[in-house]
């Protein structure tokens, strides 16, 4: 029987560890924290020094308990949670309900999972780190008292549902400001002009304008940009100054955790999310043939460019075997982390330089090569000798003009022949010059044609995942643990969506913006959250307790709190005047959406819809006016229309003494309704429309709703391909917005294609069911779904 326990967080890593370790080891698993503060309560005692109740976390219980028992017959436990603040919390946590008999409790950590990195860690076991602990409870304890004492407010002032989080709102912040800043930009128009020249040699050339009468010069407009080309369209184009200099372009640092995610995201289009669980897969171990299970990389949470000298070594070596000694440096590369970086961290790095990608991607999925590639080039590409470039920079004079041209050459690779950082990075290189003809001073060029272009400036883009992460470590918020839970817990509120991988703010995420900033400055301030962030790093440190930084926290944040429970309201000034009493109206949320109300409620009522054009104004969205509408028939007031959960319809104004409704007239309110031909409804055989929910996704209601509440999916009339299914493929919308198509019969039919289906069996091998997709060139045209099979034809030919 095993006289030691061994407890690790993940059960995906109990393999990899177990064959290093023996039968000397009992491995188990707790699966992530067992402890946490309760979920239907606050689960602090503010007054008792902030001291949280833990419980045990929902489905937990067996585990605690298996843990307990193994533990009374253990003579020594090992706690190996992940090397960091949550990791160190679990710890803790099973060490308190451990504390029985005479077992010796030991903390180790693996920065990777490899035979020396384990033993030496079970070898040289240590403490659990009170300090590092302490600041993940303060972490814990900061955001439930933000998010369970905000939360709240936002639902009696603003809507229901909504909640608010310390570190996220200010995430969310940081989009709608980019949104006001392109809101508030106005383009202004400049011009280049381009000379295309030739020289005796080619290759041919471009030379930009870039001074005139010896100063630097900005085309404002065409007519000053076609004064200075009737100027010097008939004159000599000579060559005046020929610069040339040599460039060093020194190797990018190993990955930390925002430097792979940015990467990822750029090179794959990969969510944070994403990365760090394919990231977590190589880490905890893959499957390798005769080698069995095998850690691939380093812990991925790290802000530590730090590498281990051994690891450092064998790359050296690597490199002086498979590219010669031109390319590797004297000295290792070293490279400075931020400051209050974990030092005693490892950056990201493969766990063993001689598992090269090609050697072992046949034991890995796509997604799993692409990741680890990209982090094994990395690290060998750290430790490689710069690329060396030649620079050439030409001016050359026409009259009282000077264009410029610039080229460069690669004169050695480097670290370039393995790694460059990024598509985007390759594409700028390329264009830091194009190849140059042989030039000399006094030369005289051949003018093939002046080209005058106008342009505009343009706004500061949208964040994508990628400049997210960089906008929020450069502010200081946030720290490697939390980047991809930052982006996965906005993405999935209501306040923001992505458009075209792009953050956007909904109007629900603008209003509840400015609630939060109006009442809670400090929360909603980007210095204020990377202090606190600091603080929380100090704890970890020993430099400060805990308490004291939660007590300078809270009691500001309380009088905070209690002023905007007293008096904010949950609505936004606009600049919209009320037409029926001249008082300013207010954005409000309400049951259906957001609205324009009247300040002058309840005397007047007047509430509008309203829509923000391309620099973010207000304007009211008046309904179309519907003559079918008429009088009610019951009470003979107005009829008028509503909005309802399943769309428009017409109601009497006189509700709710008079509760008579009828459907709108078909199209009344444009395309967005339109009766769906042939089919009725299978509860009351009344025509079916076709609707648009808040999402963008189409479907079918019945036109008597709200007396008939029936709804289908938008079918597309061809029939489930899957092998003896009956289904129909309708319409569907991913979580991120994104049209698919899926079996009708899910979730016992799983087919699902990004396609569009048409409903015809491919000649050349049999697939039922063609995908129709569309070429920029020649239009929509129809494709075999079998992967190999190549047959195509335009959509419009006949069958």
């Amino acid at each position: 029987m095993p006289n030691n326990l061994l407890i690790i967080e993940s059960p995906a890593k109990a393999k990899t560890i177990k064959k290093y370790l023996g039968s000397d080891f009992k491995i188990m698993a707790s699966v992530g924290h067992l402890k946490d503060l309760p979920t239907k309560n606050l689960g602090v005692d503010i007054d008792n020094n902030f001291e949280p109740q833990y419980t045990t976390i929902k489905g937990k219980g067996k585990i605690l308990k298996g843990l307990k028992e193994a533990g009374k017959h253990a003579e020594k436990i090992y706690l190996a949670p992940d090397p960091d603040r949550e990791g160190e919390a679990i710890a803790w946590h099973i060490a308190q309900e451990l504390k029985t008999g005479k077992s010796r409790i030991h903390r180790v950590l693996f920065n990777e999972l490899t035979a020396k990195a384990i033993r030496q860690a079970i070898a040289s076991p240590q403490d659990i780190d009170s300090d590092k602990f302490e600041s993940q409870q303060a972490r814990r304890v900061l955001d439930r008292l933000v998010g369970y004492q905000i939360s709240p407010l936002l639902w009696s002032k603003v809507k229901g549902g909504l909640s608010a989080g310390r570190v996220q709102s200010v995430a969310v912040r940081m989009i709608c400001e980019r949104e006001k800043e392109i809101y508030a930009f106005e383009p202004q128009e400049y011009w280049s002009l381009t000379a295309h020249l030739e020289a005796q040699e080619p290759p041919r050339f471009k030379a930009k304008l870039s001074r005139y009468k010896g100063k630097k010069i900005e085309l404002k407009n065409g007519d000053q940009t076609n004064e200075i080309i009737s100027e010097i369209q008939q004159e000599p184009f000579k060559v005046a100054k020929v610069q040339k200099k040599k460039k060093k372009k020194n190797p990018p640092p190993p990955f930390i955790t925002s430097l792979l995610q940015q990467e990822a995201s750029r090179r794959f289009g990969f969510s944070a999310k994403k990365t760090m669980s394919i990231a977590q897969n190589l880490y905890e171990g893959i499957e390798l043939g005769e080698q069995g299970q095998v850690g691939l990389i380093t812990y991925m949470r790290t802000d530590s460019f730090h590498l281990a000298d051994d690891a450092v070594s064998a790359a050296r070596e690597y490199i002086h075997q498979e590219f010669g000694k031109d390319y590797l440096p004297n000295k290792p590369n070293h490279f400075k982390s931020r400051k209050g970086a974990q030092e005693a961290h490892e950056a990201i790095r493969p766990t063993s330089v001689d598992l090269a990608p090609d050697t072992i991607g046949h034991y890995l999925s796509k997604d799993q090569l692409s990741l680890y590639t990209l982090i094994w080039k990395r690290f060998v590409a750290c430790q490689m000798n710069p690329a060396l470039l030649d620079q050439t920079q030409v001016d050359i004079k026409a009259g009282r003009t000077t264009f410029r041209a610039s080229g460069s050459i690669v004169t050695f690779k480097g670290f370039t022949i393995l790694y460059t950082e990024d598509r985007g990075q390759e594409n700028r290189d390329k264009n830091q010059g194009e190849q140059l003809p042989p030039l000399e001073e006094d030369q005289l060029l051949t003018l093939l044609k002046l080209e005058p272009a106008q342009h505009f400036t343009q706004p500061p883009p949208r964040f994508t995942e990628a400049t997210l992460i960089k906008a929020l470590e450069e502010n200081g918020i946030g720290r490697p643990s939390t980047y991809a839970a930052i982006l996965s817990n906005i993405s999935g509120r209501e306040y923001v969506v992505l458009e075209k991988k792009r953050f956007k703010p909904t109007e629900l995420g603008f209003l509840v913006t400015d609630f939060l900033i109006r009442g809670f400055p400090d929360i909603l301030n980007t210095d204020f959250t990377a202090q606190m962030e600091n603080n929380l790093d100090k704890i970890e440190q020993g430099k400060v307790k805990w308490t004291e930084v939660l007590r300078r926290f809270y009691d500001p944040f309380l009088q905070h709190l209690k002023d905007a429970e007293q008096e904010l309201k949950g609505e936004v000034q606009t600049e919209i005047v009320c037409d029926q009493c001249n008082r300013p109206m207010v954005i409000k949320s309400g049951r259906n959406g957001l609205f324009l109300a009247c300040t002058g409620y309840p005397e007047c009522t007047n509430t509008a819809d309203y829509s923000r054009d391309e620099k973010g104004h207000i304007h009211i969205t008046k309904t179309p006016e519907i003559e079918e509408a008429g009088v009610c028939e019951k009470c003979g007031s107005p009829m008028v229309v509503k909005k309802g959960k399943f769309g428009s319809f017409i109601a009497c104004s006189g509700y709710p003494a008079c509760k008579n409704t009828r459907p709108l007239p078909n199209n009344a309110l444009g395309e967005q309704d339109r009766e769906a031909p042939e089919i009725r409804c299978k509860s009351c055989d009344g025509r079916m429309i076709v609707k648009i929910n808040r999402s963008g996704q189409r479907f079918l209601a019945c036109e008597n709703y709200p007396q008939c509440t029936r709804t289908e999916a938008m079918s597309t009339n061809v029939p489930c391909p899957n092998e003896g299914c009956k289904g129909t493929l309708v319409e569907r919308l991913s979580k991120k917005g994104r049209k698919f198509y899926a079996c009708n019969r899910y979730p016992e039919c799983r087919f699902a294609t990004w396609d569009e289906p048409f409903d015809e069996t491919c000649p050349d091998c049999g697939t039922p069911v063609l995908s129709i997709k569309t070429s920029k060139d020649s239009g929509p045209f129809l494709a075999c779904r079998k992967k190999g099979c190549h047959f195509t034809r335009p959509l419009s030919s006949p069958q």
